[in-house]
């Protein structure tokens, strides 16, 4: 019966079995045969049905919202029981760019959520190379990362989204006046980066000779430190896009190198070899929120 629920529950949800049947990977027939023998478990009409479309029936609209806590509730228990068991499901690994602010991932996470509600998505942030190392020694499955070395055979490598750099600064400041900057113009504005002590000079080997910048470096651990510091004109922060949300403390302002603008490539990375079964799924979904 909970599989007929389940059912029920995707016909109401999207308003058409033909929808709820795609979504299930069955037959349309196959779903109205399910809904119907729900109803017929039950004994009452949960549907009242028209040529081409239903609505809820009292019972219905009655049992679609308990039945939504039913399942809620038993989706709770099978994870309870797991723990008790002493197993913890199917897990997915994956690290995740620290600092990285897109809403892609926790789109993705949410959507493959939905579709394997038994498969656990354990995420890990770090610094570029800490999480690289971690996938190389295979500790998790999937990296979503900024790309800084040459592709190589032995991972499968996804381009997700090329963004520029802004440099994110206090509205005070007269830098703030302009739509660009050079980077060379900021050479005596101090750049604030967020990493972990044991990646700081990774990260500032990275920006200086990577990226070209010739600010003198700040580092912090936390993203509320960093904004306070740009907020109080004491340096400016590297982020990719302009931002959403139209800020009056600070401004993004874009980055340029010799007048062209400075890119970041995030990519997918995970081995060629690797053993997760759900990775292809996932990174599937991935691509799909850029």
């Amino acid at each position: 019966m909970l599989k007929q629920i389940r059912y029920f529950q995707s016909v109401v949800r999207l308003g058409s079995f033909t929808a709820a049947a795609e979504e299930n990977f069955i037959s349309q027939s196959a779903i109205s045969q399910q809904v119907k023998a729900l109803e017929d478990e039950l004994g009452v009409a949960l549907l009242e049905r028209k040529k081409r479309s239903f609505t809820l029936t009292a019972a219905g609209e009655f049992f679609y919202k308990k039945s939504l806590v039913l399942v809620a509730d038993y989706d709770n228990i099978v994870r309870e029981l797991q723990k008790v068991s002493g197993g913890s499901g199917e897990l997915l690994r994956v690290g995740l760019l620290k600092g990285y602010s897109g809403k892609e991932f926790n789109s993705a996470v949410f959507e493959f959520t939905a579709k394997f509600p038994d498969v656990t998505v354990e995420v890990t942030h770090g610094n570029h190379d800490a999480i690289y190392t971690l996938l190389r020694k295979g500790e998790i499955d999937i990296v979503l990362n900024d790309q800084r070395r040459a592709f190589s055979d032995e991972y499968i490598n996804i381009v997700l989204d090329i963004r520029e750099y802004y440099a994110e600064i206090s509205s005070n400041s007269p830098i703030a006046q302009l739509d660009e900057v050079d980077i060379a113009d900021l050479k005596n504005t101090p750049l604030i980066l967020l990493s972990t002590p044991d990646q700081q000079e990774t990260e500032r080997s990275f920006y200086l000779n990577d990226l070209g910048f010739q600010s003198e470096i700040y580092f912090t651990e936390y993203i509320d430190d960093a904004l306070m510091q740009v907020i109080q004109g004491k340096g400016y922060m590297p982020i990719e896009g302009s931002g959403d949300v139209v800020q009056t403390t600070t401004k993004a302002v874009r980055l340029t190198r010799n007048g062209k603008p400075i890119i970041r490539r995030y990519c997918a990375f995970m081995k060629a070899d690797n053993p997760s079964k759900h990775t292809g799924e996932f990174i599937d979904i991935l691509k799909n929120q850029f």
